[in-house]
């Protein structure tokens, strides 16, 4: 059976001499492995179509227990996200994340992580934005769409909505004033002023076209950088390597 779809190349594995095994976040299929045959090959139609962040129209043979790639072309290459080490970290991040947060193979309900990773490479390419915005609006946005949506409407026990400081717990998903909190002595949450509270509530219920469209100081963006990872690495409870070389770029940036 063949399949028409348009999808992003999220991991690519090298095979043989001249063959790729490329992961693809599909519009319709979810996340499918696909064997692309001489796409390493230089005069292959398929060279383009099948690295890593190329958003490609792709047609797909579909076998008993595995896919193969027949054709592609590519609708946007992302060329930008290669010129600067911070961006091409966070795409890379961006992608391992996809793969184990979008629906599997067959599965539906892709579109959004689709239009997601198209919406947050295309911030990237623009340059306009701090990379931690970014990367926490895409963190929470992509956990929402997978089924992890925290309650940030107000406080869990008197639903206040917000206070000078509202502390974020990231294995509970909730928030507590600072009233709760102390009546409470629950210790472990994040603090959050109301810059960072706003930004954080932005990441999970604006309008997709707008998500990374607001501003944030610095002090704001390291208390909302801290919630978002905070809550991503509790709800899914493993680690990443490519977060842990984002880091390790945005380190060296530093100094």
């Amino acid at each position: 059976m063949q399949i028409q779809t348009e999808g992003i190349v999220i991991r690519v594995t090298n095979a043989g001499e001249s063959d790729r095994l490329v992961t693809v976040l599909t519009r319709d299929r979810g996340v499918v492995h696909a064997f692309a045959r001489r796409s390493r090959a230089a005069k292959s139609r398929l060279v383009s179509a099948t690295q890593l962040f190329c958003y490609s129209r792709i047609q797909l043979f579909c076998g008993k227990e595995k896919y193969m790639i027949d054709d592609a072309q590519p609708l946007r290459v992302f060329f930008e996200l290669r010129q600067d080490i911070g961006r091409l970290a966070l795409a890379q991040y961006f992608c391992e994340l996809a793969g184990v947060l979008a629906p599997r193979e067959n599965e539906e309900n892709s579109t959004d992580f689709l239009r997601l990773l198209l919406s947050a490479f295309g911030r990237l390419c623009k340059g306009d934005r701090p990379l931690p915005v970014i990367k926490a609006a895409g963190e929470m946005r992509m956990l929402s769409f997978a089924g992890y949506m925290p309650d940030l409407i107000g406080c869990e026990q008197c639903r206040k909505y917000e206070d000078a400081v509202m502390y974020f717990y990231p294995v509970r998903g909730n928030l507590l004033c600072g009233d709760c909190m102390r009546a409470q002595r629950q210790n472990g949450g994040i603090p959050l002023h109301k810059g960072a509270l706003t930004a954080l509530r932005h990441t999970i219920y604006a309008d997709l076209p707008k998500l990374f469209s607001f501003t944030l100081g610095g002090d704001g963006q390291k208390e909302l950088a801290h919630a978002s990872e905070a809550y991503l690495l509790a709800q899914v409870d493993r680690g990443f390597k490519t977060l842990d070389f984002y880091h390790m770029v945005e380190d060296t940036q530093k100094t």
